[in-house]
C-alpha cells in the first residue's frame, strides 16, 4: 500500500532528479541575472575601487598596502551593514566609471554626477558638497572663470575626470594639458609647465598642505559648487542604489559622514578652518 509520505517522497525524488539535471543552466541563467545587492548578500563580499594619491578620500601605505581615508571609512562601514566584507581595487578617478560598467567594482564613492556620466552610470544621493578651485602659480592670481578662460593661460587636469570636463565646459579657450593622473598634473604645474591645475578644493588643500611653495588655492567667481557622490553599475534592479541612498541619509543625519570627513582631513594636516569661505561639507 502506497500512502502520502510515499508518494511526497517520490514527487521530491523526482524534483530533485529534474533540479540536478537542469542545475548548470538554472545556475548559469541566476549568475547572469543576479542583482549587485543580491551577490553582495549571498556573497559577503562588497568590491569599492580607491584612488591611489588621493588623499583625503583614499591613501594608501605603500609600506602595508593599507587604504585609509575618509571614503574607505564610509565603505567599511556600509560593508559592515551589508554583513559583508570589503574588497578595494586601485583605480583612477578617470577609469571608476569603466571599472563600475565592466562589474570590477559594485560601488564607487567620490563621483561628482555630470551629464556625461548619467549617461551610463547610476549616481546615490550626494555625500557631501565641494566646489571646484584651481590651484596657481605664486604670480597667477585669476579671480573668475572668464580670466582663465584665455589662449594665454595654461591649464593642467587628469583626463576624463570631473576636473577636465568642467575646465573644458568652462574654460575651452586655455590651453588644457590633460594627463594621467592629478598627481601627474599637479607635477606640471610644480615644475613651471602650466599657469594652474583645475582640482576639487578637498583635494586642493591636501596637496598645498604637502607643498606650500607651490602657490595658492582661487575659488574663481562664479563659486561652481558640485556634489561627491557614489557611482553604481546601471543594472534593471534598483536595490543596491536605493539602500545606499538610504544608508547615506541616515548616516548623515547620525554625523557619521561628516566625522569621518574631518577626522581624515586632519590625518594630512587638513582642519576644518582650512576650508574657505563658500564651500561647505
Amino acid at each position: 500500500m502506497v500512502t502520502r509520505r510515499d508518494v511526497a517522497s517520490i514527487v521530491g525524488l523526482g524534483a530533485m532528479t529534474a533540479a540536478a539535471l537542469a542545475s548548470p543552466a538554472v545556475a548559469q541563467t541566476a549568475d547572469q541575472n543576479e542583482s549587485t545587492f543580491a551577490r553582495i548578500r549571498r556573497t559577503k563580499k562588497m568590491r569599492i575601487g580607491a584612488v591611489g594619491g588621493g588623499a583625503p578620500y583614499y591613501m594608501k601605505d605603500l609600506a602595508s598596502g593599507q587604504w585609509k581615508g575618509f571614503y574607505v571609512d564610509i565603505a567599511k562601514a556600509l560593508a559592515d551593514d551589508m554583513e559583508a566584507e570589503l574588497e578595494i581595487t586601485e583605480t583612477t578617478w578617470g577609469n571608476s566609471v569603466l571599472d563600475l560598467q565592466a562589474n570590477k567594482i559594485d560601488i564607487f564613492f567620490g563621483l561628482n554626477p555630470t551629464p556625461k556620466r548619467a549617461l551610463v552610470v547610476d549616481f546615490s544621493v550626494p555625500v557631501f558638497n565641494n566646489a571646484f578651485g584651481i590651484l596657481c602659480k605664486k604670480d597667477f592670481k585669476p579671480k573668475s572663470w572668464a580670466e582663465l578662460n584665455s589662449p594665454d593661460i595654461k591649464i593642467a587636469v587628469d583626463q576624463g575626470s570631473s576636473h577636465d570636463q568642467v575646465v573644458s565646459r568652462l574654460t575651452p579657450k586655455a590651453q588644457i594639458t590633460r594627463l594621467k593622473t592629478a598627481d601627474d598634473a599637479t607635477a606640471a604645474l610644480q615644475t613651471g609647465r602650466v599657469d594652474a591645475q583645475c582640482l576639487i578644493t578637498m583635494l586642493s588643500l591636501t596637496v598645498l598642505k604637502k607643498n606650500p611653495s607651490l602657490g595658492q588655492l582661487v575659488l574663481p567667481t562664479p563659486i561652481f559648487a558640485t556634489t561627491s557622490n557614489a557611482g553604481f553599475r546601471r543594472e534593471t534592479d534598483k536595490t543596491w542604489r536605493d539602500y545606499v541612498n538610504t544608508w547615506i541619509d541616515f548616516n548623515k543625519g547620525l554625523g557619521f559622514i561628516r566625522n569621518a570627513i574631518i577626522t581624515n582631513m586632519e590625518l594630512v594636516g587638513v582642519t576644518e578652518a582650512d576650508i574657505p569661505p563658500g564651500v561647505s561639507l
